[in-house]
């Protein structure tokens, strides 16, 4: 009988579920949208109780699709938009408000009032995060303040948070288990990356009861099982990693010096970092990557807020293309932007500049602008935005980049990954498996379990699509300059009020 694990990669956007086989293989996709509600400007909420209704859906979708037993289903393996913020209560499994996304900005004025009682830097040293509506913490904080006796149950113990693995996994196993890895802990600004603990100083900071936390696990482990009520057989849940950290794992940067960008809805580079934690001084945080038995790895990482986005937003705002994928023969139809550059600033800049405040602006339109520039400036945005972390990367690192893995939906877009490759002056490498956010999950599992063997075996299992390398000699020294004056204006339109 042929084995597989089942990944479940729950996103933004969507709730999926992949069948890997032994050799890394896709033996079938499910995948289902659910609903984005935007209750006021800057607000980003999900139901989470459609984000388990749908993740379910498809987990039992891929099962009858692929046309196998359960019995071939060695492990679970969970990834998860990290951040979005979900508390419940204990005696009814539901939960109190609507799901925070980690996109959500309306605690940004109460983050900014926590940096100001002069806490940036003790915050970074325990978490290596900053202080940013971005995490879980200040999200947990409004729901205490906003919901009503939402604060008086928290303190009885009656409320439990989770990022989404832990509401997964406390559904899979029908309430048994609240329990959170170290990669979705390392997000909350309340997790102590060096102690690798709940850290009560922070828990005071943001006025939330220790009770509400769930049990912090390794990476690689076998939790427990699904519950038999969910599925005929028990079905072991044996990894869980926060997306980022998990296609950091699937694109196999099991070496320090190692990166990944993910071109998602936003971008996400991390750096593998080894062993110990390396706090930046170049605005990007550092989290934890994974725990494997023993041994902690730690990474380096930029945050781009809008990355692939920015297609989404030129077709169904501007309506410049129908599909995403019309964008690339769009914009090849012109040599250059003609002067024009897209800054897609819509929900601020996140690294390194940090500006929650900023938004979208395009500079250096004249008359003979079109569509065409407007669309290619928009891709270069992208690899602008990829190209200053890669450098504040190389300056907390002390070392050069020789080689970026990349993954995600816009990496199938070669104008895009030439370009990259041309303003990095470095190799930038597709994998032949792009899904590597669950591909990531699903290596965490199967190695608890002992479906593979170790990482070597893993190693043997990735297989590259295409390497794109810079070409010309052409010094891209005045675009990178343009691209900062472009990025500079739309920080003072931020600031100047």
């Amino acid at each position: 009988m042929k084995e597989f694990i089942l990944a479940l990669d729950q996103g933004t956007t969507s709730s999926r579920a992949i069948l890997f086989d032994k050799q890394g293989g896709i033996e079938n996709v499910a995948q289902k949208e659910f609903t984005q509600f935007f209750p006021q400007s800057g607000w980003v909420e999900h139901d989470a109780q459609e984000i388990w209704s749908t993740q379910l859906a498809v987990l039992t979708e891929v099962i009858a699709k692929a046309n196998i037993k359960l019995e071939a289903i060695k492990a679970i393996g969970i990834t998860n938009q990290r951040e979005t913020t979900i508390v419940w209560n204990r005696k009814t499994g539901l939960p109190i408000y609507n799901a925070i996304v980690w996109q959500d900005r309306r605690t940004a004025d109460y983050c900014k009032a926590i940096a100001e009682r002069g806490l940036e830097r003790l915050i970074q040293e325990k978490t290596g995060l900053l202080i940013d509506a971005y995490f879980s913490a200040s999200k947990i904080n409004w729901i205490l303040n906003h919901v009503p006796d939402a604060r008086q149950l928290a303190e009885q113990g009656d409320l439990a948070f989770g990022t989404v693995d832990s509401w997964l996994v406390y559904n899979l196993t029908n309430g048994a288990k609240h329990i959170t890895d170290v990669s979705n802990a390392s997000r909350t600004l309340l997790f102590n990356i060096n102690t690798l603990t709940w850290d009560q100083e922070l828990l005071d900071i943001f006025e939330i009861p220790a009770s509400m936390l769930p049990t912090v696990c390794a990476s690689s482990e076998i939790y427990g099982e699904t519950s038999t009520e969910l599925s005929s057989k028990a079905i072991p849940i044996a990894g869980i990693a926060g997306d980022q950290q998990a296609a950091l794992f699937g694109q196999l940067c099991t070496q320090e010096g190692m990166v990944k960008n993910t071109y998602g809805t936003g971008c996400f580079l991390l750096m593998n970092i080894g062993q110990k934690p390396v706090i930046s001084t170049n605005k990007l945080v550092t989290t934890v990557a994974w725990k494997i038995g023993n041994e902690v790895s730690y990474a380096l990482e930029g945050s781009i807020f809008i990355g692939g986005a920015v297609v989404q937003w030129l077709r169904d705002e501007l309506g410049i293309i129908k599909k995403s994928e019309d964008i690339e023969p769009l914009a090849m139809r012109v040599s250059d932007t003609n002067g024009v550059y897209v800054v897609p600033a819509f929900s601020g800049l996140g690294a390194p500049h940090w500006n929650p405040e900023a938004r979208g602006t395009i500079v250096g339109l004249s008359r003979g602008s079109n569509d065409a520039h407007i669309a290619r400036a928009a891709l270069e945005s992208i690899a602008y935005q990829t190209h200053d972390i890669l450098k504040a990367m190389e300056m907390d690192a002390k070392a050069p980049i020789k080689e970026l893995r990349v993954d995600g939906g816009a990496t199938q877009n070669n104008f895009l990954m030439q370009f990259q490759a041309e303003i990095l002056q470095t190799k930038v490498i597709r994998p032949a498996v792009t899904e590597t956010t669950a591909l990531g999950a699903a290596f965490l599992a199967g190695l608890a379990v002992g479906f593979w063997k170790d990482i070597e075996e893993l190693k043997a299992l990735w297989k590259e699509d295409k390497t794109f390398t810079h070409t010309t000699e052409k010094n891209y020294d005045v675009q990178l300059r343009e691209w900062k004056r472009a990025t500079d204006t739309v920080k003072f339109w931020a600031d100047y009020k």
